[in-house]
């Protein structure tokens, strides 16, 4: 069957995650094959393979695991169709190295050149713009880093940037992010055919669907493709405070259609609540190891975000913060409390165990990226081994009662929910062992928290619910961490039209 082809029947398919307990019959097993039926974009019947006639489109899933559509709960998805574009250089282990390496690259068109993935925050020596200078010369090089926090510039792209620089050469937090969304302002039918891209490398990974958290205002170029007809994956589209008013203008609530495109919907504001811990700009209570009386930043003060949730709910919009460190956490856990409706927090990195119940008890769900947590497990314990408060607290979360969902940040992180899963699982992704072991999730637990509801209302596969449907090779409750990672997907559709096909 060709891509966007509606499928009537799945046949011949084994179900994973959360409804798969009803599907005990009496010719068959719960862990039997199935026919699955499909009518309106929705699951209309599951029986045991063979016992009803096929009529109409027929998908045979040849044995295979029938899945919820997955969903990427975190991603800046412009600066991710964009990262392919650009070298990387996590590769360098010293501020000279990097700088060498970026001497290297060809400028672009426009005369700039633009690296990604730059992790300074382990290295002996630091990045200033006097060691990119000697290195680049008169070429505008800007090297963003890997967490998009920070941005290291030359002399060159100061000036053609018009910022005046200081010896450190690097703009950090709200100047990054501004700088981030200008050099992401391509035109925009090429920003159009790399979305596109984008959406199908996350279909042939199973995905359905994204909340998109990117930088700027991003109403407007959804609004295009919303009105063209986009239909790759389900996007939801968030807004930043200085956009906010814009959207309360056009009367958008959370959830709402943009240009009635089913697909794209009104998302929630986003709130910086704090920086990041690669940029040691995480709002912490203790200190950072090495570092005596650091203890990062809030980015927004406390009775702000109170004051930020709080209009938007007015107008129907609910909000999400950005929130690493535990005194950003708790910050923003009193925002939400204080307001009186729920919310999100993202990242959620460093909790205290004082405030892990409070999410429970406010509603507010935690959108965090499990592959953070080993891509991090150095920066932790070198920066964050003193702290009081817990570092990615999954198990504690989800014994809580927390509803967690799970994103990859990308382009921090790869868009690939199987990543995640397998991160959170296993704690690891290398040679070396598990990485708090204890905090170790399980499986179900994991798959549930990467569809629409996260953990606590995820999407199942039964009679009356939306057909976001993926068939993988490989049961994913019972796989090992390789399998997990390279997890093969043969299909993957939407309201049971196909947008893979491996």
């Amino acid at each position: 069957m060709d891509i966007r082809d509606g499928v009537d029947v799945i046949t011949n398919v084994r179900v994973a995650g959360e409804g798969r307990e009803l599907l005990v019959h009496p010719d068959a097993l719960a862990d039997g094959v199935f026919d699955v039926w499909i009518a309106d974009g929705c699951i209309a019947d599951i029986a045991p393979a063979g016992n009803i006639r096929h009529r109409g489109r027929v998908l045979d899933g040849e044995g295979n695991w029938l899945i919820p559509g997955l969903w990427d709960h975190h991603v800046h998805f412009l600066q991710w169709s964009l990262a392919s574009t650009r070298p990387s250089v996590e590769h360098a282990r010293s501020a000279l190295e990097a700088a060498a390496f970026a001497a290297t690259i060809a400028p672009q068109p426009d005369g700039r050149r633009i690296l990604s993935r730059w992790r300074d925050a382990l290295w002996d020596t630091t990045a200033t713009r006097a060691v990119l200078d000697a290195a680049t010369g008169e070429v505008p090089t800007y090297l963003l880093s890997l967490d998009v926090h920070g941005v290291w510039m030359n002399s060159a792209a100061f000036r053609r940037e018009g910022i005046t620089p200081d010896a450190g050469g690097v703009l950090r937090e709200t100047a990054a992010f501004a700088l981030i969304d200008h050099l992401d302002d391509v035109e925009p039918l090429t920003a159009d055919a790399a979305h596109s891209r984008a959406a199908a490398r996350a279909a042939a990974r199973g995905v359905v669907g994204i909340w998109d958290l990117e930088f700027g205002e991003n109403h407007v170029p959804w609004r295009r493709r919303a009105a063209a007809g986009w239909d790759g994956l389900r996007v939801f589209s968030n807004v930043y405070p200085e956009h906010l008013d814009t959207a309360i203008a056009q009367g958008l609530r959370t959830g709402d259609p943009l240009e009635g495109n089913s697909f794209v919907r009104m998302g929630m504001q986003k709130v910086f609540g704090d920086g990041s811990l690669g940029t040691r700009t995480a709002a912490t209570s203790g200190e950072y190891s090495g570092h005596p009386r650091h203890h990062g930043a809030l980015n927004t003060a406390p009775d702000q975000m109170t004051d930020a949730v709080v209009r938007a709910a007015v107008h129907g919009i609910e909000t999400t913060i950005h929130a690493i460190g535990d005194r950003a956490n708790t910050a923003a856990i009193d925002a939400f409390a204080r307001a009186g409706v729920p919310g999100r927090i993202e990242h959620a990195q460093l909790v205290h165990a004082t405030d892990i119940p409070r999410f429970a008890r406010l509603g507010i769900e935690a959108s965090v990226q499990p592959q953070h947590l080993v891509d991090d497990r150095d920066l932790t314990d070198a920066f964050w081994s003193q702290q009081p408060a817990m570092p990615y607290p999954f198990v504690t979360m989800r014994d809580a009662g927390v509803s967690l969902l799970f994103g990859s940040d990308a382009p921090v992180s790869v868009l690939d929910p199987w990543a995640q899963i397998a991160a959170a699982v296993y704690r690891t992704d290398d040679h070396r062992p598990a990485w708090q072991p204890e905090q170790a999730i399980d499986a179900r637990t994991a798959l549930a928290a990467s569809t629409l509801g996260g953990s606590g209302d995820p999407q199942r596969i039964e009679p009356g619910t939306v057909a976001d449907l993926a068939i993988v090779a490989a049961d994913p409750l019972t796989s090992d961490r390789e399998r997990l990672r390279a997890m093969p997907v043969a299909a993957t559709m939407i309201a049971g039209c196909l947008t893979h096909t491996g």
